[in-house]
């Protein structure tokens, strides 16, 4: 039998649309890192990072059902995972060593499995019910569904909603849980939910409103370009 080579188109550059409060001062920071790091450290190496503290994150929460200082491993796994995702990129650019296709393949599905492992542990944990964690992995998987077509329909990659991005998310993710371990696992004051639950609920909700309202938006503008190119919308 003849081996069968897998042909890649070259993916088109992507217009990246980052708005979120802290991305000129990241950009900074990250750019000074760049600079700094030694020949050893690649790119694929700093995506596995990123990948070690997502499971040091779940497993903080897993644990903490038999201790709240465990939490103190999920703090840290945040600060590894933003390190490896938020470098390896910004390492291959600064470097100009970018393997577009594999980058934007590797480092997006590891961010999936990433956000994956991070909620489960979130609804392993005492504080938040699985069924609610479920709620905000379905908000952020939403989003980043959009966020991927709209790079395949527009060429626009958006980082950013309401001037929020995956840095501040994973601040606010850290406030609370510092607010677990400071507040602990005691009977919710609304019924079956804790307050932790009504936190977790109301983000999940907000992003599945914020993919609806994106998708309209888009999909009006999508209309409007096709209808132009004398086309039907969606065909």
């Amino acid at each position: 039998m003849k081996s069968m080579d897998i042909q890649t188109q070259s993916p088109k550059p992507l217009d990246r649309i980052q708005q979120n409060r802290l991305a000129a001062s990241e950009r900074r920071l990250l750019n000074w890192l760049c600079a700094h790091m030694p020949p050893w450290i690649t790119p694929d190496r700093l995506t596995a990072a990123g990948m070690v503290g997502a499971v040091m994150t779940f497993a903080g929460y897993v644990a903490s059902n038999l201790a709240s200082s465990w939490l103190l491993l999920a703090i840290a796994g945040y600060v590894v995972q933003w390190f490896g995702d938020s470098m390896d990129g910004s390492l291959a650019r600064y470097r100009h060593i970018e393997r577009p296709s594999y980058g934007y393949f590797i480092d997006h599905s590891c961010d999936g499995l990433a956000t994956l492992l991070i909620l489960a542990g979130i609804g392993l944990s005492p504080f938040v019910t699985m069924d609610v964690a479920l709620i905000a992995l379905s908000g952020y998987l939403l989003l980043s569904i959009h966020a991927f077509l709209s790079a395949r329909v527009l060429g626009e990659f958006k980082l950013s909603y309401l001037s929020a991005g995956p840095t501040e998310l994973r601040i606010m993710l850290i406030v609370l849980t510092i607010m677990m371990m400071a507040l602990g696992d005691g009977p919710g004051l609304f019924g079956r939910w804790s307050g932790f639950d009504i936190f977790v609920g109301t983000v999940g909700s907000i992003l599945i409103a914020l993919f609806i309202g994106q998708t309209l938006v888009t999909g009006r503008r999508l209309a409007h370009v096709d209808g132009k190119a004398g086309r039907r919308p969606f065909d």
